[in-house]
């Protein structure tokens, strides 16, 4: 097979697998974060301590996760079906892979999540926030770096099921290497869709990577954060008997960190 009759069938299939790669990892995060936090809330010792809510989400995450791939896709076929109209090409391979993914990324975000400072999460609480003031003022922000290096593994990951996705129909660079380069001898097209899998890996890696890494030295160039009533005086000169008006916990936000010289 010449170059020139390779060349459209690589770039369609590149182009079917980040489509599939693109939209399984979006729905991914939407599912996956809020899924992790609320592992994280609902622990013992957490905002929203729910120690049976806990488990019962624990267990499904598990028992999703500890699924192989192929065979998710084989026991959603009847609602890949009914989602989507069909059980082959990019778009029925989206459904598995977003919720083989969705579990993933949720205990990646668990992980992430939980080595947030503490002190952080009661100082909120002690100004009056509530739990969504703590997730969005503390848990996201703090533990951003580490959300985006797992959303790149996440991606990674979807990039490797999606070839193995490839291999029943779903089309895209694994079911180019299946058809052409196992059933018809093509070994040169099959190191070539190889050699494409690393490198996309390897750049995505990377950017995800440079990105966890400048938030990283961001957060640590800066001063500790300081959280105080919206809209209200300073109490730094206010005598110590003068009485403290009560902050109204809608009022809470946190303020950007001073950056240190």
């Amino acid at each position: 097979m010449t170059w020139s009759e390779m060349e459209p069938l690589l770039e369609q299939a590149c182009w079917d697998t980040l489509y599939m790669v693109g939209w399984s990892a979006v729905i991914a995060v939407v599912g996956g974060l809020p899924l992790g936090v609320l592992l994280v809330l609902t622990d013992r010792g957490g905002v929203l301590q729910n120690v049976v809510v806990n488990k019962v989400i624990g267990q499904i995450v598990n028992i999703a996760r500890s699924m192989p791939f192929i065979i998710l896709m084989v026991a959603l076929i009847s609602f890949t079906r009914a989602i989507v109209g069909t059980t082959i090409g990019p778009e029925a391979a989206i459904v598995p892979l977003a919720i083989g993914a969705i579990p993933f990324y949720a205990r990646l975000v668990e992980t992430s999540v939980r080595e947030v400072d503490g002190g952080l999460v009661e100082a909120v609480q002690a100004m009056g926030g509530s739990t969504w003031t703590v997730v969005r003022k503390v848990l996201l922000p703090e533990s951003l770096p580490a959300l985006i290096s797992s959303a790149t593994t996440t991606i990674v990951a979807l990039i490797g099921y999606s070839a193995m996705a490839g291999t029943v129909g779903a089309g895209g660079l694994g079911d180019l290497a299946v058809r052409y380069g196992y059933l018809r001898f093509e070994t040169k097209l099959m190191w070539i869709t190889v050699a494409i899998l690393a490198v996309v890996i390897a750049i995505i890696q990377f950017a995800g990577d440079l990105a966890a890494r400048g938030l990283s030295h961001r957060g640590r160039s800066s001063a500790a954060p300081r959280l105080i009533p919206r809209g209200g005086p300073s109490r730094a000169g206010m005598p110590a008997s003068a009485p403290e008006p009560e902050a109204a916990p809608a009022e809470i936000e946190l303020v950007e960190p001073t950056k240190v010289p």
